[in-house]
């Protein structure tokens, strides 16, 4: 804690400086909070009041009830919080609290910075010591749990008192946006297979991540549209007998996939393997949930995600508008929404949970084959630690590979929906939405939306069951936030986030590797003064932090000055120079037979099934010496992140 408020006060200083005015009351201030209060004022009482700032800037006054736990002068009811006084002076009228003419860009940026600096902080459980009881993690991780549970109700009730005029005008507008993308899709399942993908992280089975190519379990939804003959295996060749009965029970903690030799395990809908909720770190103050599916579900969520990325790219108008790959799009929007007002940016609470899946099915509604393939991607049920298997009426938690593509499809259509409404007249063709193509933009709950129709939208996505999060959209002043990037009137004023404890030994590997980063940010932000007390903790810690260039693999000191270097490779002839550099080896996991040969099949993208087809379609494009043995061997995410000292390029 004492190095956390050092750095908090060197930050401080340095911005005091650069706004002309002084610092040194709120200094106290911080540390005397942070004594009696610990981690919790930085990261949640401090992120909050810069929360309130935010939304100041937006309806151009202060609202001093925003900020209740910071004192404003005795006697006065209205005007500017004591604490940051020098700086929030500097943008708003100190006795009227009303937002200056001209703000003070550098003020703004310096509350932002000194207010949520450590919004953003993780803490490791085992760390939590002396904190107040509101901010221990299994408390909160129960409140969040309980919370899923409740917006699962609310999608259901949401569901039920939907006007069915709002479902028919849903299709409709749906349609006119994906009707093309749809039916490409539609033809392309029907004609040839999709390339699925196994990921590195956990699964609900909990397989290890080279047993996911052995795996033969299968549902019969899945078996319907994907059948498993032509994705579990090379090709036919490895067919094997079926087994039809799953041994897996929803109250088991083991499960058992034992089958003969190559045949599949096919489950029922009934004994399907629910998704296994879980909470990671967000904020101190609130977790994320997350939802790990089922191996097999996973497995073609990530081939329906290519088919609709695809799709995408193929339409020049939906890939303007929906951002599955780049969020640079939203951020100039943004940007440029500052500057002009002409633009609004909306963010949605709870987004992935409160999409409902009747919302999905109706968007498929008028292409079978593709609601059949989505549905059967789709796991029905959640095992929800202290509440038990759940049926699921929300389209997927996050952790679906189909969550992030498809909920922007129906934020989308919600959009459109509302500026429909605010022009009533009905978007009925491809010449009405392209009028918008530069002033609406999606990227999973980040919106980009007109800020003449932005009511409208609000209203639309109220309409369906979702919730804008007030706090964090804006469209009424100068201030506009998208995809981690904040901007007031044309200008960038997004800051620097600790991310992890500052480390107190070499040996805390995560917490160094973050420290370096969190030191180089600060650097490239033109927080020289920080970078440099950074740089004072971090070779007290290290001995060896050279100067490299942004792209080495050696951890270090980030400069315009450029790189420092030691001597010669005596192979290469390239200079080296002496680090920390990150050493994350993945567990051993050895993967033999048939599920070795789908792997490396899979890793060079074969469109078809089997060796043989690689060398009939593309014989020229095929190395026997380019398959990595190594994968085989070693695979998923390392279990333990360590740095070693060594000589490395510093560039």
């Amino acid at each position: 804690m004492k190095s956390l408020t050092s750095l908090w006060s060197c930050a401080a200083k340095e911005l005091a400086t650069r706004c002309c005015t002084s610092a040194t009351l709120d200094i106290k201030y911080v540390e005397s909070r942070v004594e009696h209060e610990g981690l919790s004022f930085l990261a949640i009482t401090l992120a909050d009041f810069g929360k309130a700032i935010q939304k100041w800037l937006d309806q151009g006054h202060v609202t001093p009830w925003d900020a209740p736990a910071f004192a404003r002068k005795r006697g006065r009811l209205t005007g500017l919080p004591v604490f940051l006084q020098g700086f929030l002076a500097r943008v708003f009228d100190p006795a009227s609290g009303a937002l200056l003419d001209s703000p003070d860009i550098e003020a703004i940026y310096a509350i932002r910075q000194l207010t949520l600096m450590f919004s953003k902080i993780a803490l490791p459980r085992a760390s939590v010591q002396g904190m107040p009881n509101e901010v221990v993690t299994p408390r909160r991780e129960r409140l969040a749990m309980s919370e899923y549970v409740q917006c699962e109700q609310e999608v259901k009730f949401s569901d039920s008192i939907l006007d069915p005029q709002f479902i028919e005008d849903f299709k409709r507008v749906s349609l006119v946006l994906y009707g093309d993308m749809f039916d490409w899709m539609e033809e392309t399942l029907s004609i040839s297979k999709l390339l699925p993908k196994h990921g590195p992280g956990a699964v609900a089975d909990r397989l290890s991540s080279n047993a996911k190519y052995d795996s033969r379990t299968w549902t019969t939804r899945l078996q319907s549209v994907f059948p498993a003959e032509d994705y579990l295996v090379p090709n036919g060749h490895y067919n094997g007998s079926v087994v039809s009965d799953s041994c897996y029970s929803e109250s088991a903690t083991a499960h058992c996939y034992s089958v003969r030799s190559t045949g599949f395990n096919f489950l029922e809908p009934g004994s399907e393997i629910p998704v296994r909720v879980i909470t990671v770190p967000k904020t101190l103050k609130t977790p994320r949930i997350i939802a790990i599916e089922p191996a097999c579900m996973q497995y073609m969520q990530q081939a329906l995600f290519r088919l609709i990325l695809d799709g995408l790219k193929r339409d020049d108008f939906l890939y303007s508008v929906i951002g599955i790959e780049d969020q640079d799009p939203n951020r100039e929007l943004a940007c440029y929404g500052s500057l002009s007002g002409e633009l609004a940016t909306l963010d949605l609470s709870e987004a992935s949970d409160r999409v409902s899946n009747q919302h999905v099915r109706v968007l498929f509604a008028d292409h079978p084959l593709l609601l059949e393939a989505v549905q059967a991607s789709r796991s029905r049920k959640a095992d929800v630690p202290g509440h038990g298997v759940q049926r699921l009426a929300k389209f997927a938690s996050m952790g679906s590979a189909l969550c992030f593509p498809i909920e922007a499809m129906v934020f989308l259509t919600i959009i459109y929906l509302g500026i429909e409404s605010e022009l009533s007249a009905p978007l009925s063709c491809e010449a009405d939405v392209n009028r918008f193509r530069k002033q609406v933009r999606v990227f999973g709950d980040d919106l980009i939306v007109p800020a003449d129709y932005v009511l409208s939208v609000v209203n639309a996505l109220g309409t369906f069951g979702y919730k804008v999060n007030i706090g964090k959209s804006f469209w009424t002043g100068r201030f506009r936030e998208s995809c981690g990037r904040e901007f007031y009137d044309g200008h960038d004023v997004s800051i620097v986030k600790v991310r992890s404890i500052l480390p107190t030994r070499r040996q805390d590997a995560t917490e160094v590797i973050s420290a370096v980063s969190l030191r180089n940010q600060f650097y490239w932000s033109g927080m020289w003064k920080s970078a440099d007390w950074m740089d004072n903790y971090l070779e007290r810690l290290l001995k060896f932090f050279p100067n490299v260039a942004p792209t080495s693999s050696v951890l270090g000191r980030e400069s315009v000055l450029g790189y420092q270097f030691q001597s010669l490779d005596p192979y290469m002839h390239s200079p080296i120079v002496k680090g920390y550099y990150v050493y994350a080896k993945p567990p051993r996991d050895l993967l033999e037979g048939d599920g070795a040969l789908l792997k490396c099949l899979l890793r060079m993208e074969v469109p078809q099934h089997g060796l043989n087809a690689l060398f009939e379609e593309q014989p020229s494009s095929f190395d026997v010496a380019s398959v990595d043995d190594e994968h085989l061997e070693r695979s998923g995410r390392p279990e333990h992140v360590n740095i070693k000292l060594g000589m490395g390029s510093p560039f």
